[in-house]
């Protein structure tokens, strides 16, 4: 992998519509960001519809498609025109019965360079994601593009380290962390800082660990298309940060936007250098970290 330095993008939209009509945003809004300068760039989880996981309702299985279907051609086609590799986070169907929270890995000539699906699927109110999606069974990933090495975890996997120790481990340059997270709106007056700052804390935390650029790509806007319920207020806030935990960029919690920032492997490689976490790693005492509890 030739380049040292390439500029990632993370786009924050408001994806409460159709599939047509979310999908021709993201194309626009990639182009607006390849036009910007940005080589590897990140739609938010899931962006095709509104977050159908509020309910547990079998018709939202209709939302579902199979690889190489349009979530695959139509943003490889525009990948291959601009040369730029994309993260499309989609609802896949594997077959009949099994579906996955899964995400393109497209590289910049239009090529499928890999797929990552979900690992962690949480069961919260209005998250009822286990209705929907059978875990990832393809593991933590580090995917080579012509831009540099990518690696891609989904909105529920960002809170476990280990997820994003193995990424790294993988060699990956940065995880990307497409993302769909929000407050219940009765909730926010009483827990909204705290549920925020834990999120963006824990992120940054990866991103010091592993000496690694982080890139969290998130909604805005109440989703509320449930009668009788206060919807889902998605709490925007997308971010980038550099290894050393180093806001790089940060949206707001309600406009949508492009965010920008370099990656530098060479700073990469001087942080890791100074701050050898991966030299000092007792792997020889790790091994209970795999058991559900030390009873």
């Amino acid at each position: 992998m030739a380049n040292k330095k390439y500029t990632i993008a993370v786009l924050q939209l408001n994806l409460n519509n159709t599939p047509e009509e979310n999908r021709k945003k993201c194309l626009d809004w990639i182009r607006k960001a390849a036009e910007k300068g940005a080589e590897v760039i990140s739609l938010p989880e899931l962006y095709s519809s509104h977050y159908f996981c509020q309910s547990e309702d079998v018709s939202n299985f209709e939302l579902a498609e199979p690889l190489g279907a349009i979530s695959f051609t139509a943003f490889s086609e525009l990948a291959k025109e601009l040369k730029v590799a994309l993260i499309i986070p989609f609802f896949e169907k594997r077959m009949s019965g099994i579906y996955h929270n899964s995400a393109y890995i497209i590289d910049t000539d239009g090529s499928q360079a890999g797929l990552y699906r979900k690992m962690h699927i949480p069961d919260d109110p209005h998250f009822y994601e286990k209705f929907y999606f059978t875990p990832g069974d393809l593991g933590f990933k580090s995917t080579p593009t012509k831009k540099g090495n990518i690696g891609t975890l989904i909105c529920w996997d960002q809170w476990y380290p280990e997820a994003a120790r193995l990424t790294a481990l993988k060699g990956a340059d940065v995880i990307f962390y497409p993302t769909a997270i929000g407050w219940h709106p009765s909730e926010k007056e009483q827990y909204g800082e705290n549920q925020y700052g834990a999120w963006m804390n824990v992120m940054k935390g990866h991103a010091v660990a592993n000496g690694i650029y982080v890139a969290a790509a998130n909604r805005i806007g109440l989703e509320q298309y449930l009668p009788g319920t206060d919807g889902i207020q998605f709490w925007g806030n997308s971010f980038i940060c550099g290894p050393q935990g180093e806001i790089l960029a940060q949206a707001s919690s309600d406009k949508e936007e492009i965010l920008l920032a370099e990656v530098d492997l060479e700073l990469q490689e001087n942080v890791r250098q100074n701050w050898p976490f991966f030299r000092d790693r007792r792997i020889d005492a790790f091994g209970d970290i795999t058991k559900r509890a030390l009873d």
